[in-house]
């Protein structure tokens, strides 16, 4: 097996390449020479403060360099991929944060051996340099019932700490104060993780092996499996599982949770779930809450401590007080920390009523008029046309497309059809095109439909109440055209209906200064331009619409969509011909 592909340059440099990538792009963070440390770029703020310094292995991104900013962390170190980062660049770190003026560096520490070790090692060398300096290990998994004497993982719940202890040292809060407050937040905090797939540290395997179709609960964020594999269920089911997992009495790890109870909520993307079934988790979290009577306070949803590309995630939640949420909802700089509504999610009224239209102008009330009765004549032969011309047009369309050209002009002919038998033709022309215009949006589909009721629409407006000359039908039909031009981008020339319609709209326009007795000569005349139009499209390149994507030499055969503008302007001019 090959290692998986990753976007990188090298395997030794990625995360010295990742950390420059985030400092480069983010003003208020800086590197410090030699090591692996991020830093806030403004230390003297810091002056009489606690400051806060966190960090792990990489693979975690945005955590926890993201989380560096007013209002939260101070600096931050990096491990290799999933190692702990060595004492020597800790204890640099928190020397430079000293050395700013700070009064006091709250170490927060997930709870790994390594860390605990390396945090631990670089605390007492600092202390005996006379730093006054402390350590916080977050520990909130909730997978295990009976946890080992290692105890409970720090998971995501971590940047929860990160974001109240910065809000705690940005008030002025001593080092002691923010540590026993901390701790009292810590026993309301728990995290639980579902995984679909595991993930592969650059230059590696993947770090276990997932079959198609399961998933994995109880994961950690360094590639480890969790505690139990099942069948991939609905996002609702897993979300269940997941919430009951947590709050299950028996278990030892178990977070508290009783219907009046107010939590924060974190959804956190552990790096390769779409943003889409992200949206779709959190959705099913929030209403799996609700639902055992909690009220969700606040909801954070994206990656915010992730395991390089797993594709999973992680829930945590945090028991909320009105003090929690203050600190929670403090303003930060960090660039990785959300911009989020400080308003209550749950009991909030997230729907807001429409604006009353009336879409449907084939359901309108119309009154008949003179023009009421050629105008049906022509209708009818429309649709006769289209629904004769079917398997013509499906088999054109066969050639360069996906062969429903015919079925979707007939299911246009055959709405209007029925439209006819229980309604009356308007007397107002304009009326009668925006009521096929609707037709057509609701029963042709495709972008053919899109196109015939840009059309109408377009041309509708033109032909209002006592204005139904030639002229007018010519302004209309012209606007109709240019519409479909502007909207569908396409141009003459392009192999698409245009190459029936513009040459025919270009010669009614004529209709402007023709006498009276010239008029149908005009549309005889626009006819022919259509028909020659549409047998002209065998010679051109698709350069619009579907049919763009065939290779040319392939298509010999005029477009389908032209020779059905030349049919129905075709049956328009023969109906009115007979009107004598």
């Amino acid at each position: 097996m090959e290692p998986q592909k990753k976007l990188i340059n090298s395997v030794v440099r990625c995360v010295d390449e990742a950390l420059c990538g985030l400092v480069r792009a983010s003003g208020g963070l800086c590197l410090l020479k030699g090591h692996r440390v991020v830093l806030r770029s403004d230390l003297d703020s810091l002056k009489g403060k606690v400051a806060l310094l966190s960090g792990g292995g990489s693979g975690h991104e945005p955590a926890h360099g993201g989380y560096i900013g007013a209002g939260m962390l101070s600096a931050a170190v990096a491990g290799g991929v999933f190692a702990s980062p060595p004492p020597a660049s800790i204890l640099a770190a928190i020397l430079s944060l000293h050395q700013a003026g700070a009064s006091g560096i709250l170490l927060i520490v997930k709870n790994y051996t390594g860390d605990r070790l390396n945090f631990g090692l670089a605390a007492e060398q600092a202390r005996n340099q006379g730093v006054n300096v402390d350590m916080l290990i977050v520990a909130e998994d909730c997978a295990f019932d009976q946890p080992s004497k290692a105890g409970r993982r720090g998971l995501c719940g971590t940047v929860f700490i990160h974001k109240l202890a910065g809000a705690l040292a940005e008030e002025g809060c001593s080092l002691d104060q923010i540590v026993s407050k901390m701790k009292e937040v810590l026993k309301g905090i728990g995290t639980l993780g579902v995984s679909l797939s595991p993930c592969s540290v650059p230059g590696c395997l993947p770090s276990f092996d997932l079959p198609p179709g399961a998933m994995e609960l109880g994961l950690g964020i360094h590639g480890e499996p969790g505690i139990k594999r099942s069948k991939v269920a609905s996002a609702d089911e897993v979300v269940k599982t997941m919430i009951d997992h947590m709050t299950n009495p028996d278990s030892q790890s178990h977070l508290p949770l009783k219907s009046g109870d107010s939590f924060v909520l974190c959804v956190n993307n552990l790096g390769a779930l779409s943003c889409l079934e992200m949206a779709v988790v959190t959705q099913a979290a929030i209403t799996c809450l609700e639902s055992r009577g909690v009220v969700v306070a606040r909801v954070m949803s994206g990656s915010f401590m992730t395991s390089l590309e797993m594709a999973g995630v992680s829930l945590t939640l945090m028991r909320a007080d009105p003090e929690t949420l203050r600190l929670f909802d403090a303003k930060t700089s960090a660039p990785a920390w959300p911009n989020l509504s400080t308003a209550c999610v749950s009991g909030r009224s997230y729907i807001t009523e429409a604006p009353a239209m009336s879409m449907r102008p084939q359901d309108d009330k119309h009154s008949q008029g003179p023009l009421s009765p050629v105008m049906r004549k022509v209708l009818d032969r429309i649709c006769s046309t289209l629904l004769e011309k079917q398997e013509e047009l499906n088999s054109l369309d066969r050639a360069a497309g996906d062969g429903d050209c015919g079925n979707t002009h007939a299911q246009a002919a055959r709405a209007f059809q029925e439209w006819l038998q229980d309604h009356v033709v308007p007397g107002c022309p304009g009326q009668l095109l925006s009521v096929l215009a609707g037709l057509v949006e609701e029963k042709m589909g495709g972008s053919s439909g899109a196109l015939y009721s840009l059309f109408l629409t377009a041309a509708a407006g033109h032909l209002t109440e006592g204005r139904s000359s030639g002229a007018t039908w010519a302004t209309a039909v012209h606007a109709g055209m240019q519409a479909m031009r502007r909207y569908g981008g396409a141009d003459p020339g392009d192999r698409t209906m245009l190459d029936a319609l513009c040459p025919a709209a270009e010669e009614l326009m004529k209709l402007i200064t023709a006498p009276p007795a010239g008029q149908m000569a005009v549309l005889h005349a626009a006819v022919q331009k259509a028909a020659a139009g549409a047998e002209a499209t065998r010679d051109l390149t698709a350069r619009a619409g579907r049919a763009s994507y065939i290779a040319a030499e392939r298509v010999t055969l005029p477009d389908p969509g032209a020779v059905a503008v030349a049919a129905i302007l075709k049956a328009v001019a023969e109906t009115l011909g007979e009107q004598k």
